[in-house]
This record gives structure tokens, sequence and C-alpha cells, in this order.
């Protein structure tokens, strides 16, 4: 990509170049039934691997941590240690980072809907405050008018980043699990 990104095509931009990881991730999380105690228990400790790294690096303005490792508590299950992830300290990967991490908050909200009665849900539940996606966009929209030359190239590059971290955690859960 090479170019100075042009602001108004950013998100599509990014949209585009993660649709393919964007799936794979979604298809690997559907295998998860989150009306079972024990399948959603597992969907969360991925979550928590991926999450864990993503958020120490990322540094978002409301971290979902403190909230997985709460319903983790609620289910008498610990936090489990989190996946490594590189941090190459440009401010392109950092927000594509955030742009999975935001993204998944909308993705959240309708998977909170499928989770059984009285299970804890407050980490799929941290949806944006009114406003706050639209927020989150025109920032990025900022941060990539300011970023110069290789900012598109490395947001792509994080939010790939971010994609391959959850498709590795549930694949680590997924040995966990299955030995």
């Amino acid at each position: 990509m090479n170019k100075s990104p042009h602001v108004s095509g950013v998100r599509q931009a990014l949209r585009e170049a993660t649709s393919d990881s964007h799936s794979h991730v979604d298809g690997l999380f559907s295998a998860y039934r989150l009306d079972s105690e024990s399948d959603y228990a597992a969907f969360l400790t991925a979550h928590a691997r991926a999450l864990g790294a993503l958020e120490s690096v990322a540094r978002p303005e409301s971290p979902r941590l403190p909230m997985i490792a709460a319903d983790l508590a609620a289910m008498d299950m610990a936090m489990p240690a989190p996946l490594s992830l590189a941090d190459p300290d440009r401010d392109g990967y950092r927000w594509g980072l955030l742009y999975a991490l935001e993204g998944s908050r909308l993705g959240g909200a309708m998977l909170a809907r499928r989770v059984a009665p009285g299970l804890p849900h407050a980490y799929l539940s941290a949806v944006h405050g009114k406003g706050g996606w639209v927020a989150f966009q025109q920032a990025l929209d900022r941060a990539a008018a300011d970023g110069g030359e290789d900012w598109l190239d490395d947001a792509v590059q994080g939010a790939q980043a971010a994609f391959a971290l959850f498709a590795a955690a549930t694949r680590a859960e997924l040995a966990t699990a299955h030995g």
C-alpha cells in the first residue's frame, strides 16, 4: 500500500485488507456455544489470552480486560496467561490493533444476547457508549491523516496481527481443552 492513506477510505481499506482474517476468526469463534457454560468458559478464556496481549500494546481508552477477568472469576476460573505480541512501537500499527479491538465490541453486543441466562457477560456487554463508535472512527481518520506515508501499511499490519492473535488464542484454547 505504501502511499498516504486517503482519510475517507481508511476504514474501507482496513476492512478490505482484513476481511479474510476477520471471517476466519469469526468462523473459529462460532464453534463455541455461548449457551453452554463449558463452551462459554472456553470462549472467554481464548478471548482473555488475546486481549491481555492486545490491550497492553494497543492501550485502548476503555480496556475490557478487567471485565473479562470479572466474568472468568464469576465462573471460578483464573485469567489465563496472555499470548505474546510484538510491539513495533509504530502509531499506525497501534491504530490497527485498536481498529480490531473496537470493532469487536460491535460483535460482542450481538453475542451477549446468546449467553445463557445466569452466566456473566460484562465483557461482551461492554459496548460503545452513545456516539463512541463514531468518535473512534473520527479519531482513526485523524490519526491516518497525520500518519504519513507508511501509516496505512502499519495499520493493516496491526489489524492483521490482532486477528492472528485471536485465531492463535482459539487454537491454544482448543489444544488445552482437547489435550
